[in-house]
């Protein structure tokens, strides 16, 4: 009878039944709960602070097209990278969380890794215009953090996203610390400066910025900051981190670093010239005696060393045979030519590799062989020093290599040993210099080997470790600013060859650092503008990439004295920039000394 009741009264069986429901524990309040603590918690789903939260490789955004607000993200994958974007949010264990937007192109990819679970993606393979995408995932027992990301395609073209959201629980993260409290500094060097100060409550992590430049990270409550500049004033602030955000800086310290020595201390004038000389070939811009070089070139650089085969280490330096350089000079002659330059204050360095000098230093009796046969080669001819410009294959990072401050890869760790060796047994006074591609040196800001989830060209970076392993006995580095593809600058636009935006774009990440594959946590430290020299092509025959002796003084005028600049935004200013290096003394010559008197009459 009172189920029949009941039956023809449908109200009081939903009282009931809601009745019924609120004496369960804990139903109705988890769910309101759940519902009250959704949110969005995508940072800039929608890219309007550019990349802002994104860690991405070859994208920017765009104000068209755009799915709604005024900007969008634009990367374009190549054949070796997919163009990612990715983030890392802060979630709660246990929860279920709808990851979604909107994306145009083909093959674009939405996903979410380190769910806890399983790891959830979507894809499209072809969106003329924007295409909605969403997928759901349940975080793990002990997830906290996870990674939201979009990609394309290896060489498929530009995809476009816009619009990116995470909906679900929010973590409580509770509040950023406060700034850290009595930052002070402790030894002071010609290149570093150690610095402490008073531990954050909350804090997981502190960074610390150089004259207003985050410059690394640190886990606890010191650091020291290195490849500065001697006799240089720095200004110092530290912030403490934690999953709530970033404090705010803490009150500034100063330090002048003291008159110091290192890889900058041969007795190479304060602006100097660099040149390749056409030692061991002839071409089109002739054969040129090492007598007939003008006083103006501070360093020569004999081109080139080269190796008995790619992996023996095995280098031969052989002089260009009269058949073909009809008017070469006699060993005795060229060394008495060596001699009379070095009296005069110039430095004349043996160039080991080339275009077609590969060098694979894979074992270490092809290390000791390099090491005993440069050796040979400097005593021969009583060079001042070794210039590293190898190029092509010569070096590459295993797909393991992932820390350019501690490399593994045999090609890098034997020859970082060789060139130790070397400037060992040479002294203070070995003149070391390196003449890297871009590829191999700041397309590391965007790439660094084979990549965390591969694919990419393991020579991207490879330059990286054995310059920061050797910073303290490098006389210059000047990378080859010519011949090369666009490269992304530290204002995130790829610059390209043919003005002085490209050189300003690659020196300034070289004496302000930069963060190795935009990991934050890991940055490339400067170089002493001391040690850096600007490499340029002399001429249009020399290479691509040639610029005008006015575009050239616009470089100078902008690095080493922040006027005459382009679109280009600088991290400072370095008089102490140490000069120019061309290819080549011979196409100099062949082309009326253009690149020369360009120098002469800017630096006096």
């Amino acid at each position: 009878m009172d189920r029949v009741r009941r039956v023809r009264r449908p109200r009081s069986v939903l009282a009931l039944l809601t009745a019924a429901l609120l004496a369960v524990p804990g139903i109705t309040a988890l769910s309101s709960a759940a519902r009250a603590a959704d949110a969005d918690l995508a940072r800039n789903g929608g890219f309007e602070s550019g990349l802002d939260g994104w860690t991405c490789t070859a994208a920017t955004t765009v104000t068209s097209p755009v799915h709604s607000g005024s900007s969008a993200l634009q990367a374009t994958p190549d054949g070796s990278d997919n163009a990612q974007c990715a983030q890392t949010v802060t979630v709660q264990p246990n929860a279920q969380y709808t990851l979604s937007g909107y994306v145009r192109g083909s093959y674009v990819y939405l996903g979410a890794n380190g769910t806890g679970t399983t790891d959830v993606s979507t894809w499209t393979q072809s969106a003329p215009d924007w295409q909605k995408l969403t997928t759901t995932f349940t975080t793990g027992a002990a997830t906290t953090k996870v990674t939201l990301y979009t990609h394309g395609w290896y060489g498929t073209g530009a995809y476009y996203a816009d619009d990116i959201s995470l909906v679900g629980p929010g973590a409580s993260t509770g509040q950023p610390p406060a700034a850290p409290a009595g930052l002070r500094t402790g030894t002071v060097t010609s290149s570093s400066v150690a610095l402490s100060w008073s531990a954050a409550t909350g804090a997981t992590s502190y960074a610390v910025y150089r004259d207003g430049v985050k410059v690394q990270t640190a886990s606890g409550t010191s650091a020291t900051v290195t490849g500065l500049a001697p006799s240089t004033a720095y200004s110092f602030q530290v912030t403490a981190s934690n999953d709530a955000g970033e404090s705010a800086k803490s009150a500034a310290v100063t330090a002048t670093t003291t008159a110091g020595t290192g890889g900058g201390s041969t007795d190479l004038p304060a602006h100097a010239l660099v040149g390749y000389l056409h030692a061991s070939f002839a071409n089109g811009s002739g054969y040129m005696r090492m007598a007939d070089v003008p006083d103006s070139w501070d360093v020569i650089d004999l081109a080139f060393g080269e190796p008995t085969s790619a992996g023996s280490g095995d280098i031969r330096f052989n002089r260009c045979p009269v058949t073909e350089c009809p008017n070469v000079e006699s060993d005795a002659d060229f060394k008495a030519a060596i001699k009379a330059k070095q009296a005069a204050g110039k430095k004349v360095l043996i160039s080991i590799g080339g275009q077609n000098g590969q060098v694979q230093l894979t074992t270490t009796a092809a290390r000791d062989a390099f090491v005993s046969s440069v050796s040979n080669i400097i005593d021969t001819y009583g060079l001042d020093g070794l210039d590293i410009d190898f190029e092509g294959h010569s070096l590459s990072l295993n797909a393991n290599d992932t820390d350019f401050k501690n490399p593994t890869t045999p090609v890098i760790v034997n020859l970082i040993s060789a060139l130790k060796t070397l400037k060992a047994r040479y002294g203070s006074k070995f003149v070391l210099t390196m003449a890297p591609e871009t590829f191999f040196v700041q397309m590391g800001y965007q790439y660094y080997g084979t990549g965390k989830w591969g694919g990419q060209d393991p020579r991207c970076g490879a330059y990286l470790p054995v310059i920061y392993a050797l910073r303290d006995d490098l006389t210059l580095l000047h990378v080859q600013d010519y011949n090369s593809g666009p490269i992304m600058g530290l204002d995130n636009q790829y610059h390209s060859m043919g003005g002085a935006d490209f050189h300003i774009a690659m020196t300034d990440m070289l004496l302000a650092g930069f963060p190795v594959a935009g990991d934050a946590n890991n940055v490339f430290p400067p170089l002493r503008p001391d040690q850096v020299a600007i490499g340029m092509p002399a001429s249009t025959n020399a290479g691509n990439g040639y610029v005008t002796p006015a575009e050239v003084t616009k470089t100078l005028d902008c690095l080493t004295k922040k006027s005459n600049c382009g679109s280009y935004p600088t991290h400072g200013t370095w008089p102490a920039l140490r000069g120019l290096m061309t290819w080549s003394v011979n196409w100099d010559r062949y082309s009326g000394w253009e690149f020369q008197k360009n120098f002469d009459a800017y630096f006096g």
